[in-house]
């Protein structure tokens, strides 16, 4: 079968691994930093051999071909060597989809696809169809083509995972919108990054639907660029479309083939103008995927906010608490400051990935009281904002618990504490989760 190297031993690393070893390939896998224990006992298990703490070179070049986990940038020293000696180099989910003959529904976009992939996979499991979770949220992928059979996957996909596709192709794709982010892995140029999330329709074919953003202004600009043969779905709150979804007073319109069928805006589970988008995307997806009216309405009203995406917390002394802590880019930030309705008390910082934080001045002006800067190196936000809310209304913290302290001393009865940080969080915690998880463990202390 030949050799088969996987590079990264997380979920997605160690998912590749169990389907090559299932597939009869000779596989290794190597980490450069530590490998968590749960995922080195399954290696044992599966009897896989492994190294940690470094890649030795001479038992990675001698691969036939490469799974490369997605957090590992191209320009790394052994995917350098690896590239410039020819070898094949892959994502787990180019991977898999070679032996799953499932449909598959993908989505991917800068903001919303967390939300959005999840809303489907409930949409689909309400239809009582067999269907699997995976890419960037749930499951690894592989693992469940190694060791589950599904007949339906729905897949969060990032532009990372999405780098290393070639022949993927899903029966649905989602593009839910375009913003810069993640600049900092490709090479600060926004056309690199938008021509990676558009991998994702590379493959389409006439009888496959492709679903976006049409009020997205990088989308629309791309879609000229590029000749689609598929099924064109997009959604939009700006006009009526022949096929897709759109507003029509106070309901969301969604035309699919020879139907019509109406959602009224009130019976959202989801508040918010972005989640608007979010479930106009995801009742597409279902209509294409064959599932009823009734399913989807219902769906859509009783679906539960994501953990860590403008989760309420507690309230305390007439203070709400939310955790947003997924908002990892300015963008993201952006919606969770928009859609606030009392004054706002808000938690922001953490690694930069090259924010241009001028397209939150106004919000900041009309909503933001004080805020309580959360990472190593803040002077952009104060660069920013200082000004705005006034040198005593701006503060820095380096732990979850002091800065919700902080942001405790700020509110006052009827305010909202916001932990939305537009950056990454790598600099003081392991990622978004556990920084969401310190900062509702510091709210549960106060």
């Amino acid at each position: 079968m030949g050799r088969m190297v996987i590079l990264g031993g997380g979920e997605s690393g160690v998912g590749s691994a169990v389907l090559a070893k299932v597939k009869g390939f000779d596989v290794f896998l190597s980490d450069n930093g530590e490998i968590k224990e749960e995922y080195a006992e399954t290696l044992r298990k599966w009897d896989i051999p492994f190294e940690q703490g470094g890649h030795t070179e001479s038992l990675v070049l001698n691969a036939d071909e490469v799974v490369k986990s997605p957090g590992i940038p191209s320009t790394a020293p052994i995917v350098r060597k690896l590239a410039g000696q020819g070898t094949g180099i892959i994502s787990e989910i180019e991977f898999a989809a070679r032996y799953d003959d499932a449909k598959k529904i993908c989505i991917t976009g800068s903001n919303g696809k967390t939300t959005t992939t999840s809303i489907i996979y409930y949409l689909l499991q309400n239809a009582g169809l067999n269907v699997g979770l995976g890419g960037n949220i749930g499951k690894s992928y592989a693992m469940q083509v190694a060791t589950e059979k599904h007949d339906y996957y729905v897949l969060e996909i990032s532009s990372f995972q999405l780098d290393n596709c070639y022949d993927f192709r899903p029966d649905i794709a989602i593009i839910t919108n375009i913003t810069p982010d993640h600049l900092d892995r490709y090479d600060y140029n926004l056309e690199n990054y938008i021509r990676s999330k558009f991998r994702i329709t590379r493959n389409l074919r006439p009888e496959d639907c492709f679903i976006f953003d049409s009020d997205d202004a990088i989308t629309i600009d791309h879609l000229d660029k590029i000749v689609l043969q598929c099924k064109m779905l997009p959604f939009t709150q700006k006009e009526e479309v022949k096929q897709g979804a759109f507003l029509r007073d106070d309901r969301i319109v969604v035309r699919y083939e020879q139907s019509e069928d109406e959602i009224y805006l009130k019976e959202l589970a989801l508040g918010g103008r972005h989640n608007v988008y979010n479930s106009m995307a995801a009742a597409l997806a279902a209509k294409a995927a064959g599932i009823s009216n009734e399913v989807i309405r219902n769906s859509l009203r009783t679906f539960k906010a994501v953990e860590h995406r403008l989760e309420p917390v507690l309230s305390i002394g007439g203070v709400m608490y939310i955790n947003d802590s997924k908002a990892t880019n300015v963008d993201a930030a952006w919606y969770a400051l928009e859609c606030q309705t009392k004054p706002v008390v808000w938690i922001v910082g953490g690694k930069d990935k090259g924010n241009d934080y001028g397209v939150l001045t106004d919000l900041v002006k009309e909503k933001v009281k004080a805020i309580v800067c959360l990472g190593v190196d803040n002077s952009k936000i104060h660069e920013a904002f200082g000004e705005i809310v006034g040198s005593d209304r701006i503060t820095d913290t380096t732990s979850a618990e002091d800065a919700v302290k902080a942001a405790a001393a700020f509110a006052e009865s009827g305010d909202v504490v916001l932990l939305s940080p537009c950056c990454a969080s790598f600099d003081l915690f392991n990622n978004y989760e556990d920084r969401g998880e310190q900062f509702k463990e510091a709210v549960r202390n106060l």
